[in-house]
């Protein structure tokens, strides 16, 4: 198949990197089917294109994602090419952030990123073949003190997408997970990072925390969103595309020192960890 003719189907596509990704997919060819809880905002940031299908899609409600699906197949014939690009961040302590917080956080990180996967996954296996880009982050990998919710949806993310992989490679299906560092888009400043209703004055470090990703941090981030939409192009034409890769400086830069604790962890209680097999 013609690479340009084929079509992707990208969640969260009416900002950041969604938006960016889009745009160039639809500037170079591709059929794309974008995702958004906003229809009318995401057709109008794209614009109207033949090869360009808006669909308003909330992606805890598995009806919704198939309508989006269902129409897209119809539209373009088939969906190559898989993005699970929505998502939002969280920055508060656990002890602040409530129940319904936390589990709203997963319902899009997580459990949105499942419900189309196996929305599609039926379509792929048919078809023996298809892409799957799950938008992690760097900090799918390492976590810090304020972090903790988000962090652990995109962990969650980490390990599902290394199940899948192996799972679906069978059928013909590559599975890629996107670890980001900070990237220069809208994030920090659009609504896609919120904080917990019920702060607790007590975590002084956290609340700076907060403060600096909201005041200091927007417009600094190293990554280029168009740099990072063109390598996922270009990953997407590679027959054996790696399960994971890190895009941008500071994210080798939080991998390793992950790596680095990791190892000297193992290694400073190795003798521990061999003194609990049975003895032989």
């Amino acid at each position: 198949m013609d690479q340009n003719r084929k079509t992707w189907l990208v969640t969260g596509a009416s900002k950041g990197i969604g938006l960016i990704l889009t745009k160039e997919l639809v500037s170079q060819g591709y059929n794309v089917v974008a995702t958004s809880r906003n229809k009318k905002a995401l057709q109008k940031a794209v614009g109207n294109y033949d090869n360009f299908l808006a669909t308003e899609v909330n992606l805890i409600n598995e009806e919704s994602i198939s309508i989006a699906v269902n129409a897209g197949i119809e539209k373009f014939g088939s969906i190559n090419v898989l993005v699970n690009n929505a998502g939002y961040g969280l920055i508060g302590g656990i002890e602040e952030a409530t129940d319904k917080e936390v589990r709203k956080s997963f319902d899009v990180n997580v459990f949105g990123v499942l419900n189309t996967t196996r929305a599609l996954l039926p379509h792929f296996r048919e078809q023996g073949t298809g892409h799957i880009f799950n938008l992690s982050s760097v900090f799918g990998l390492i976590a810090g003190a304020g972090w903790g919710v988000y962090c652990g949806s995109k962990f969650a993310v980490e390990g599902i997408s290394e199940a899948l992989a192996q799972e679906v490679k069978p059928f013909g299906i590559n599975t890629t997970i996107i670890e980001p560092g900070y990237v220069r888009t809208n994030f920090l400043e659009s609504g896609s990072i919120v904080t917990p209703d019920k702060p607790v004055d007590a975590y002084a470090a956290i609340q700076e925390e907060k403060r600096k990703h909201l005041e200091e941090i927007p417009g600094k981030q190293l990554g280029d969103p168009q740099k990072i939409a063109d390598a996922i192009i270009e990953l997407s034409k590679q027959k054996e595309a790696p399960i994971r890769v890190l895009l941008g400086s500071d994210a080798l830069e939080f991998a390793n020192y992950k790596v680095k604790k990791l190892k000297e962890g193992f290694e400073a209680n190795k003798e521990m960890t061999l003194s609990t097999d049975f003895a032989s």
